[in-house]
């Protein structure tokens, strides 16, 4: 099941995306699927139709792990009154 990412890239703005697994350490790039903005709009810079995009790790700076709604409903999240 595809995991959704917010992803970092030098000098852009963050992007959604989803991968279908978890970077090992030993990658050399990550394949990510379905970009977007985080609006939801389509990445400008991307062809029509593009299915997977390859990014090196040169050009990512840090990347987001969303949880699932499955991950998030076992999550106690703390509250005030």
């Amino acid at each position: 099941m595809p995991k959704t990412v917010v992803l970092h890239l030098t000098g852009e703005d963050p992007l959604l995306a989803d991968i279908d697994q978890e970077p090992q350490p030993g990658d050399m790039f990550i394949k990510v699927t379905n970009m977007r903005k985080r609006d939801g709009k389509p990445v400008p810079y991307l062809a029509a139709g593009v299915q997977a995009v390859i990014f090196p790790w040169h050009r990512i700076t840090f990347i987001e792990l969303m949880p699932s709604e499955e991950e998030r409903s076992q999550v106690i999240e703390f509250f005030r009154q």
